[in-house]
């Protein structure tokens, strides 16, 4: 609401102050050019060539640093798909005084269609990432299930137990939630963030389920926060081996590093902070 308040009232300033020059005339003189029927006039530091004709008649103009800071800027607010070039509307050629009248194209309520497009925009952006998101968490939480199912999960939590137990102490061996925190450090640590996300949902669901104290989080819930948020990275994002390809791997030791150093210090400051908190 702000936002809006805001663009609102900057608006209403332009309309009244017509910062955007709507409806104003400008005057040239113009030259002749060598081709029969051309001629050029110069609206800033570079002259613009066009056809001399009585009627009306719109002309596209290259938008550079040569025009003026005023037609700049309607050049980017006019109400064109193009907006590298500025499209003017010829109203008079006087031919015999080589003089030509123009007006630029009308600029209104920027602030107001700036906010109206962006909110339509992430509109259109949350709804498919929602559509996305659920197809994956389906994938990977189904996959899950198998693996449970299987007797897999038991396997892998029973062969990092001695780490899961020194990170969440106050969880027993056997909860099913080991196995969700299990595959979401895995995912995690493996640069796979869209199987990370499922699992790590469903693993805080599990947590608040052996939470005591509903209205709050446990330290098994912060823990597990603080490590997911800081993982560490044996292998890059995939989203970032895609953008850059192979140059990725030279990011791959500080990476690692930078990782490593973030989630000793996620782990220290959870750890100090359940004790303080249990003291």
């Amino acid at each position: 609401m702000i936002s809006v308040i805001f663009a609102l009232g900057s608006d209403i300033s332009d309309e009244i102050n017509n910062n955007f020059a709507n409806q104003q005339a400008y005057h040239f003189s113009y030259q002749l050019s060598s081709q029969p029927g051309q001629a050029s006039f110069s609206p800033g530091n570079k002259a613009v060539l066009f056809s001399i004709d009585e009627n009306s008649q719109q002309l596209d103009i290259k938008i550079d640093k040569s025009l003026p800071l005023i037609w700049q800027r309607i050049g980017q607010q006019q109400p064109l798909e193009d907006k590298s070039r500025l499209r003017l509307t010829v109203t008079e050629i006087n031919q015999i005084k080589q003089q030509l009248t123009v007006t630029l194209p009308e600029v209104h309520w920027v602030k107001i269609r700036a906010i109206t497009k962006a909110a339509f925009d992430m509109a259109a952006f949350a709804v498919k990432l929602a559509i996305g998101l659920a197809g994956i968490m389906a994938l990977w939480l189904g996959l899950m299930r198998i693996a449970e199912k299987s007797g897999l999960i038991q396997h892998f939590v029973k062969l990092i137990y001695p780490l899961l137990h020194w990170l969440f102490p106050k969880i027993d061996k056997n909860e099913p939630v080991l196995g969700s925190i299990s595959l979401n450090m895995t995912a995690n640590i493996l640069g796979l963030g869209n199987a990370a996300t499922p699992m790590g949902i469903k693993a805080m669901q599990q947590l608040q389920q052996l939470n005591r104290h509903k209205d709050r989080a446990s330290d098994e819930m912060c823990m597990f926060l603080a490590i997911n948020t800081s993982s560490v990275q044996l292998l890059p994002p995939v989203t970032l081996i895609a953008i850059m390809g192979v140059g990725v791997s030279e990011l791959l030791l500080p990476i690692i590093m930078a990782t490593s150093a973030s989630t000793i210090a996620a782990i220290i400051s959870a750890k100090t902070l359940a004790r303080m908190r249990a003291g």
